[in-house]
């Protein structure tokens, strides 16, 4: 494939998922606006039940994302029996961890809500237990529609889940306002009303998994040879599992880099929370190329054609502009993102002074994120999650020394970690990905979706093969 059949393929798979994790960002931070009548309270209540929730979904994209690189490669290799041991160790560990999760967290909701708010004042911790006692055992629906998700991601269909992510958090906002307010259930009513959401959102997508070509005729193929239920969990488990590490370390630095800022101060801190939501609209677009980039990747090699290192100077080029792009947005409108959070005049202008100075930490993130899905894909996430951790480690240590300097002297402790993690990845990248193979002809392509109907199971993938 040349190069811009890559990136056709790349941003086709891409910005359906930039849709739907951009949904579910949308969705948190209304939520949030219809807690906030509740009191300060509550919505540090709602705010540390979300990041727990945020942590626990680490624990899940093990079978999610592990889910997705089989069955990419299984489509891509047309063998409908290593796509149904790939759907079916995804189910398989989705059960073997769904309950330990749902169950022991809910005995455990106070003591987690105790941990992660520091303590019970100002009434936050009953109104975090109560919003808890509701969301763990929904962790159950939330940890199925992962797992939906990363089959139909795999099968080549990025559309689906976006229709459910909108729909899901369509159905959170409008009953928001009637279960917090209207019924009077405060807190809980948040927590119900992303459940029912999710709930709603599962029942289409398991239904568009029997909609599915791919996935109908890997249901009627015969089981593989080594595919006892167990192997398939284990193999979907050693792909995922060094992506979910590398999303909890992740995670884990965002949470202890809060600590730092708050050495410098309250101001800070409060500029910083903001800050990194409105952050969140170009992170997402930058983790939507990385998917597309271990998707598409996965599906090539399945169908035995290593080009990862032409769809990496792809998903580069892809995550590095919009990278750019985000830097410059935050460089020119950074107060008046600010102002529209309603802040203070001082927190307004400590957090236009950190998106200003946010910009070199936005395109080295956005080119790391990106080329990670090409070895997520390839099957490198191990030394990609050691990389991360290692960065993240530096990070805080150099985010601590130049706290000295406030919010600018984060930034760029932030970036020069970001760099070095990049010099990693660019070295892990010459020496994995093969020289590109001479061009083969064809028609410009695009990755088919999975409810596409001219996509049949033993069929190769338009313009891919």
């Amino acid at each position: 494939m040349r190069g811009t059949e890559h990136r056709r393929a790349l941003v086709s798979l891409a910005y359906p998922v930039y849709l739907e994790l951009l949904a579910g960002v949308t969705a948190g931070i209304v939520n949030m606006v219809w807690v906030a009548g509740l009191g300060g309270a509550a919505v540090a209540a709602v705010a540390v039940a979300t990041n727990l929730e945020n942590l626990l979904l680490g624990v899940i994209l093990a079978a999610g994302s592990g889910t997705t690189v089989l069955v990419a490669r299984a489509r891509g290799a047309d063998d409908p029996a290593a796509v149904r041991s790939a759907v079916r160790g995804g189910w398989a560990l989705w059960a073997a961890v769904t309950p330990v999760v749902a169950a022991g967290g809910f005995l455990c909701r106070e003591p987690l809500a105790r941990l992660v708010l520091g303590g019970g004042e100002g009434g936050a911790l009953p109104l975090a237990t109560d919003y808890l006692s509701v969301a763990l055992p929904g962790v159950a629906v939330f940890f199925a529609g992962n797992v939906v998700d990363g089959v139909l991601k795999g099968a080549g269909d990025t559309r689906t889940p976006m229709r459910l992510a909108l729909l899901a958090n369509g159905l959170i906002l409008a009953l928001d306002p009637l279960l917090i307010l209207g019924c009077g259930l405060g807190v809980r009513g948040a927590a119900i009303a992303t459940v029912l959401g999710r709930t709603a959102a599962l029942g289409c997508g398991l239904r568009a998994l029997r909609r599915n070509a791919l996935l109908r005729g890997a249901a009627r193929a015969p089981r593989a040879r080594t595919g006892t239920l167990r192997a398939d969990a284990r193999r979907v488990a050693a792909t995922g599992l060094p992506m979910s590490a590398d999303f909890v370390v992740r995670m884990t630095g965002a949470l202890v880099l809060v600590a730092v800022v708050a050495r410098i101060g309250v101001t800070e801190v409060a500029a910083y929370g903001i800050a990194t939501k409105a952050g969140y609209v170009a992170t997402m677009a930058f983790y939507a190329v990385r998917q597309a980039a271990a998707i598409h990747t996965s599906h090539l090699l399945g169908a035995g054609h290593d080009e990862r290192r032409a769809v990496g100077r792809q998903a580069l080029l892809l995550g590095g502009t919009l990278g750019l792009a985000a830097a410059l947005a935050l460089l020119a409108a950074g107060r008046w993102i600010m102002l529209a959070f309603h802040a203070s005049d001082a927190v307004t202008a400590a957090g236009a002074l950190y998106l200003r100075c946010l910009g070199p930490y936005l395109v080295l993130l956005a080119c790391f994120i990106a080329l990670g899905g090409v070895f997520q894909g390839g099957g490198d996430s191990t030394a990609l999650a050691r990389i991360t951790t290692y960065g993240v480690a530096l990070q805080l240590a150099l985010a601590h020394a130049l706290s000295g300097a406030g919010l600018p002297g984060v930034c760029a402790a932030m970036a020069a970690a970001m760099a070095a993690q990049c010099a990693a990845a660019a070295r892990l990248y010459r020496r994995a990905a093969p020289p590109d193979p001479p061009e083969r002809p064809g028609p410009p392509g695009r990755e088919p979706s999975g409810d596409d109907p001219r996509h049949r199971p033993g069929t190769a993938a338009r313009g891919v093969r």
